[in-house]
């Protein structure tokens, strides 16, 4: 399956590719063939960056499901008031490589959706999270809060997030999308036990980052 927001890049890349071609053949250009065949191949790995794998939401109440593809950059102490007090924020790096749609945590609704502007530094660096362009969203759950945010990159100056206030949203449930590389975090309450350490890889809705306690 294909992403939603990369259908129109991927039939744009397509498109430019076989007009490059018939050009070329009408023309019997060499640059125009070269053309033709660079941007089939643009194509062919927008086809890949844009993938929507199918995935198996695990059913099992009080999970926290990870909200990205990538691998665990960093878990660390953190206070936030909205979570009530002291908890731990999970971080995942996703590189070019990995599917980007972003996925629901938990299900719950959502309180606040935030876009917050800033800068585009390199997102596995410890303050890309604070200084750069990035959404944040506060979601109420049966076991309490948590936050989830989208933080763009180098790369990804561009993050999609539809979704809005007031939503009644399910675990595993996509709800946007960073194009191109980038950073996503997860605030956790402390009655979340965290289920990932740091160098884990894990994929959106299936990968559980952490449990409501017993």
């Amino acid at each position: 399956m294909i992403a939603a927001p990369g259908i129109k890049f991927i039939l744009i890349g397509f498109v430019l590719a076989i007009a490059c071609s018939l050009w070329s053949a009408y023309r019997d250009s060499l640059g125009f063939s070269v053309a033709g065949a660079i941007l089939a191949v643009l194509a062919l790995f927008l086809v890949y960056f844009y993938r929507n794998p199918v995935r198996v939401i695990p059913a099992e109440p009080g999970l926290i499901l990870s909200s990205a593809d990538g691998r665990v950059l960093s878990i660390e102490e953190i206070k936030n008031d909205y979570i009530g007090g002291s908890g731990k924020k999970v971080s995942i790096f996703m590189s070019v490589m990995d599917p980007h749609l972003n996925r629901i945590p938990v299900a719950g609704r959502l309180d606040y959706v935030k876009y917050i502007p800033g800068k585009f530094l390199k997102a596995f660096l410890d303050k890309a999270s604070e200084e750069n362009e990035h959404t944040e969203i506060g979601l109420e759950f049966e076991g309490g809060r948590i936050i989830f945010k989208q933080i763009a990159g180098i790369l990804a100056r561009r993050i999609e997030c539809p979704v809005k206030p007031g939503q009644k949203v399910t675990a595993g449930e996509i709800y946007g999308m960073i194009h191109f590389g980038s950073r996503a975090e997860i605030f956790l309450p402390n009655n979340i036990e965290v289920g990932v350490k740091t160098g884990d890889r894990v994929k959106a809705g299936v990968s559980i980052i952490g449990r409501l306690k017993s």
